[in-house]
């Protein structure tokens, strides 16, 4: 018998993650693979989170706190706004999801870059609305085009900043003329899950504007910084009126008591964190200056990976990566994507990469 499948749902390919590490070597027999695909922490978690993980084994036969109190009163102390004002995820793309289900009624739109994270456009699909899709310029989000492709069904309005897979940034002078112009009831969704790792002074406070009751959602997570994408935890800081209705739509326990109880203290570990942006600027350094000598021009980039054209099949260019158990991410056409590790890994990358395209 044959399924009905939503014609909507049928349009959508599966999400393909960074491959795993574990995969590639039993593919290809090799004994050191080094990932540079998923924009992790190369040093780990925060040694902070994993302490706080030992004895709470014990009590997995218990569900976790289904409204997360002490993480998010955490989260909420940190960035002085209220309890009420923070809603949990199962990683933050979890709340995309839950912000689609809950605002998209079938035709309505969410306006976003055409060359970003790609769970947005998925997201707004499977609820059956229609994803606008908006050109960058300059590899940058083009604000100006974004108000202009608003229309009465514009329900949704989300900005990746730093955006990814570019990694460039859209400065705080730009979001605030954007703000200008967004009808009050459009939602702007700033994603920064790359926030912890921007250096550029004229970063915005996308909080500021939920703290003066604009109908937007400021989304972060712990997965990259942090060094917990195994656990999946994020979080969005929203206004109490929109926390209301994705909490109608969120399942129940979507945090796990794991995730909670290392991200509290992951939070707390500045130290960790630290070390972690020095360790990246010094990677990014690295990784720019070995591409541009190897002939390429990498996009400025103010998150923790950099994005160039390899001037070539970027596809083949990365099956051959893969060869020399070198792990990045083919995005598009000739464009590689590349996370920065530690300097060893940088090293075999741009060493890997130069032999390849010999």
């Amino acid at each position: 018998m044959a399924l009905h499948i939503h014609p909507d749902i049928l349009s959508l390919s599966p999400y393909v993650p960074g491959k795993p590490i574990d995969e590639l070597q039993r593919e290809l027999g090799l004994t050191r693979v080094i990932k540079l695909a998923s924009n992790e922490n190369p040093l780990g978690p925060s040694p902070k989170a994993v302490a706080a993980l030992a004895g709470e084994f014990n009590t997995l036969h218990r569900y976790p706190d289904g409204g997360g109190y002490r993480i998010r009163q955490a989260i909420a102390e940190r960035w002085k706004v209220s309890i009420d004002e923070i809603v949990l995820g199962n990683g933050s793309d979890e709340i995309l999801g839950l912000l689609a289900r809950a605002f998209l009624a079938p035709g309505d739109e969410a306006v976003m870059a055409d060359h970003t994270f790609v769970i947005y456009k998925m997201e707004v699909t499977a609820a059956h609305g229609k994803a606008v899709m908006v050109p960058l310029v300059n590899w940058t989000h083009d604000l100006d085009a974004m108000v202009r492709a608003i229309t009465p069904r514009t329900r949704l309005l989300i900005i990746c900043n730093p955006n990814n897979p570019t990694g460039t940034m859209v400065p705080a002078e730009a979001i605030s003329r954007l703000m200008a112009e967004v009808p009050k009831d459009v939602i702007i969704v700033f994603d920064e899950a790359y926030f912890e790792y921007v250096r550029h002074p004229q970063f915005p406070d996308t909080i500021a504007y939920v703290k003066e009751g604009r109908q937007a959602i400021v989304l972060r997570t712990f997965s990259k910084i942090y060094g917990l994408a195994g656990l999946r935890i994020g979080y969005g800081i929203t206004t109490p009126e929109i926390n209301d209705v994705l909490n109608r739509v969120r399942p129940p326990f979507n945090a796990n008591s794991l995730a909670q109880r290392a991200a509290l203290a992951a939070l707390g570990d500045d130290e960790h964190v630290a070390k972690s942006r020095t360790v990246n600027a010094a990677g990014m350094e690295q990784v720019g200056q070995g591409l541009k000598g190897l002939g390429f021009h990498p996009i400025p980039s103010e998150a923790n990976f950099i994005y160039f054209d390899v001037k070539r099949d970027g596809r083949q260019v990365f099956e051959s990566l893969l060869r020399e158990g070198i792990i990045v991410r083919h995005i598009q056409g000739t464009m590689l994507r590349v996370t920065i590790g530690q300097a060893e890994e940088n090293a075999a990358f741009l060493h890997a990469l130069g032999k390849v395209l010999l």
